[in-house]
């Protein structure tokens, strides 16, 4: 648009048509049909008649160079409108635009509190378009005494987090805070929630992960009412919720309660209100596990199968536990073998993480791979039975665990284990990623971060 108008601004006026300029160019006409026949009587007639000819041609193209020459040192064109002494060119090289190379950039979430007045959002709006700032989204969170206002921008790649919460500030914003974000949040949030609902509703094991990616950085607990002992953990939310400024408690459908923390951001109603709604979606659906599996064949040419595991499967995991040794189990749980079967019902529930079985062709149930929800941590853990050992399942298993934390956009897993463990070392290894090493009382912990995080954040508050 804004280039439209600068063409339409640099049109040439039309000029005005005069009678006098008629009247200059009648007589100009008739003097030089007039001198045109005195020449001719005299070239014809007179003793130096081709002397005069030769002059003629002469002076005629002399006048007609130097025509030509003062056309193009003074252009008839309409003088461009009066400035204040700067060119259009030179303006747009000043403002930045007009230049062929592209400006970098940078995405920002931001949210600041304003007054619930009119002008409020307008006074903002102008602070940010003033440091040619671009607003993509704007959501707003109604308070009991002011409004959150949540912006994605997109803004100079030289402006920094706190020029852009001073600038805020300046405009009467209050507890500013600031965010790097990145392309999966320029998808407007009506979109976005639907999706989540759409991939709560598909399996369980999303509703943790839906909430992470509504609600940003936050933690998530989901606390079961009964302990691995079967004592009451007392454990437990209000059907509608409690929401305390950084901390909300939802009631958990599958029993206990469900705790989301965000220290550096208060969570507003309306977020509090998304939060329900989703959990909501997942009481009223019951438990579901998505369908499908992989038929994979061994080197040694006997075939398995790998799909989602269920609460459904808790007796073959059992089985499974007594056909395994004592050191496969106490490498497994770290902890006293006759507890492994208590382990089963939280680590098959979707509510905690996701499970993958191996099947044999039979039907027998011989590895279990889990990824485990540990509040903004995510964990691996293998179980293959022993006769099923060092053929290449683990390895499978811990690739497609590694591949289901990347599409929840886990930055690291870890897992826990011992250094005598050779098997799952090696697994990890196998990965190709960059691995961190810990050792703590005897256990070794092992991290494979899957990407270095580009979010970098700023929080700013003013009062």
């Amino acid at each position: 648009m804004t280039d439209i108008q600068g063409q339409l601004s640099h049109k040439p006026a039309r000029r005005r048509h005069h009678w006098r300029r008629d009247l200059v160019e009648l007589a100009a006409l008739f003097t030089a049909v007039a001198v045109a026949d005195g020449l001719s009587n005299v070239v014809a007639h007179g003793p130096d008649g081709p002397f005069l000819l030769v002059a003629s041609a002469v002076a005629l193209i002399a006048t007609a160079v130097f025509h030509i020459w003062w056309a193009r040192r003074n252009s008839h064109a309409p003088p461009f409108p009066d400035t204040g002494g700067t060119s259009d060119t030179d303006a747009t090289a000043a403002d930045g635009e007009g230049d062929s190379t592209p400006r970098e950039t940078a995405l920002w979430r931001m949210r600041t509190t304003v007054r619930d007045a009119p002008g409020s959002l307008a006074a903002l709006c102008t602070v940010l378009a003033e440091r040619r700032v671009d607003i993509l989204t704007l959501q707003t969170h109604p308070l009991a005494d002011g409004t959150v206002d949540e912006f994605l921008l997109r803004t100079p790649a030289e402006l920094s987090a706190a020029d852009l919460s001073r600038a805020v500030a300046a405009a009467g914003g209050a507890d500013t805070w600031t965010e790097r974000a990145d392309a999966h949040d320029l998808v407007d949030a009506p979109t976005r929630v639907l999706g989540l609902a759409t991939r709560t509703a598909l399996d369980a094991a999303e509703l943790p992960l839906a909430l992470r990616q509504l609600l940003g950085r936050c933690t998530i607990h989901s606390l079961p009412a009964v302990s691995l002992t079967g004592r009451a953990t007392g454990e437990t939310a209000p059907v509608e919720g409690v929401l305390e400024s950084t901390v909300m408690r939802l009631r958990d459908p599958s029993g206990g309660a469900i705790t989301i923390e965000r220290p550096h951001l208060p969570f507003t109603p309306t977020e509090f209100a998304r939060a329900r709604a989703l959990v909501e979606l997942d009481a009223r659906l019951g438990p579901r596990v998505p369908r499908g599996e992989d038929v994979l064949t061994l080197p040694e040419g006997n075939e398995i199968t790998v799909r989602r595991a269920a609460p459904s499967d808790l007796e073959a995991a059992k089985a499974l536990h007594e056909r395994c040794s004592d050191r496969t189990l106490g490498l497994r749980y770290h902890g006293p073998v006759a507890d492994a079967d208590r382990y089963l019902g939280h680590l098959l529930s979707p509510r905690y993480g996701r499970t993958l079985a191996v099947q044999t062709a039979s039907g027998r149930l011989v590895a279990l791979g889990h990824l485990l929800w540990d509040g903004d941590e995510t964990e691996v853990a293998l179980l293959v039975e022993d006769s099923w050992q060092r053929r290449g399942i683990g390895s499978e298993l811990l690739r497609r665990l590694v591949e289901l934390a990347v599409e929840a956009r886990c930055d690291s897993v870890y897992a826990v284990t011992q250094s005598s463990n050779t098997g799952m070392v090696a697994a990890m290894r196998g990965l190709g990623l960059p691995l961190d090493y810990q050792i703590e009382e005897g256990t070794l912990v092992v991290t494979a971060r899957l990407a270095k995080s580009a979010r970098v954040s700023s929080t700013t508050r003013r009062g």
